[in-house]
């Protein structure tokens, strides 16, 4: 299975796993599946962290990177098929960076982990945490 992220999923991952239910821990754990981070949830990491609403060990450009590796996650670019995507999804949800994660996750033909009940009114598979 190949599972997308979204922030707040990969930053309980990374490092408050006990918040994830155990079927989305397991999931993201079991080496049989793909799990992937999207630039989206990067930019937003970045951006929050700039704000001052998210405390990180280090700077997001290297705390990051690190993570993911260390994970072994891979990197899903925003692609313009993917900003494409978004003008036929629904407004079933104002925030930009989960809409570009349903739209990303529809294309790729992923499964989104994701803490927002929002996102289930979409036609996207999701695995909620």
């Amino acid at each position: 299975m190949q599972l997308l992220l979204d922030t707040y999923t990969f930053i309980w991952a990374l490092a408050e796993p006990h918040r994830l239910p155990e079927h989305a821990r397991a999931a993201i754990e079991d080496s049989a599946n793909d799990v992937f981070i999207s630039a989206a949830v990067t930019w937003e990491i970045a951006i929050k962290h700039a704000l001052g609403k998210l405390p990180l060990p280090m700077p997001p450009a290297v705390y990051v990177p690190s993570r993911i590796k260390h994970f072994g996650f891979k990197e899903l670019p925003i692609s313009v098929g993917h900003t494409l995507a978004l003008s036929v999804l629904p407004l079933h949800h104002a925030d930009p960076f989960d809409r570009i994660l349903v739209a990303q996750a529809q294309s790729e033909q992923m499964t989104l982990v994701s803490v927002d009940p929002a996102v289930r009114a979409y036609a996207v598979s999701v695995l909620h945490t």
